[in-house]
């Protein structure tokens, strides 16, 4: 009994492992999972992290019309240009610190980010995207998204787990914006 079990167990733990290497490491109810070097980014298929893709127009990845980035290329160039633009946010910031990773959650439109928000906090949804501190994610709709949104709420999660006390809201929303506004200078 115990030759036939430690096979099977070496299996399943390599095939676990290489599915999350991979970017196919499920959680969140059953929603894929994409590990970068600061962020876990939970979608829900692989049309959602293409979507993810298109609306970050930051870093590497410029393509042609035409062509389409197979399996591999993409999942390279989503953690590519989530982490590039984490770390300009750092930079703009000057909060350079290893940190925890930020969750971020992708939702395919506003009604599903609308109804994330009233689960979470049993009201109406006013916001576009928000970062909730008390699980470090972020919580984003990927029919309204672009760099500089991502960048602000990166810019939430790096000012909190950077400072020691979390600033006021209004003060964390000024930091956010000036992100945001910056994002594209030198």
């Amino acid at each position: 009994m115990k030759k036939n079990f430690l096979p099977i167990a070496l299996y399943l733990l390599v095939l676990v492992c290489c599915g999350t290497a991979e970017g196919e490491g499920l959680g969140e109810a059953g929603r894929q999972s994409l590990e970068t070097e600061y962020t876990i980014i939970f979608y829900r298929d692989l049309n959602a992290l293409q979507k993810l893709n298109k609306k970050i127009k930051y870093g590497p990845g410029k393509r042609g019309f035409f062509s389409s980035p197979s399996k591999h290329e993409l999942i390279f160039m989503v953690s590519r240009k989530t982490d590039l633009l984490f770390e300009r946010v750092q930079e703009i910031l000057d909060m350079r610190r290893k940190t925890k990773k930020v969750t971020v959650q992708c939702y395919a439109d506003r009604t599903e980010l609308d109804n994330e928000f009233f689960r979470m906090y049993r009201k109406k949804n006013h916001v576009r995207a928000w970062y909730w501190f008390k699980n470090n994610t972020i919580y984003l709709n990927l029919d309204d998204l672009h760099e500089g949104m991502l960048a602000h709420e990166m810019a939430h999660a790096i000012i909190d787990q950077f400072l020691l006390v979390r600033p006021p809201p209004t003060t964390a929303e000024i930091l956010a914006r000036y992100v945001d506004s910056h994002l594209f200078k030198k």
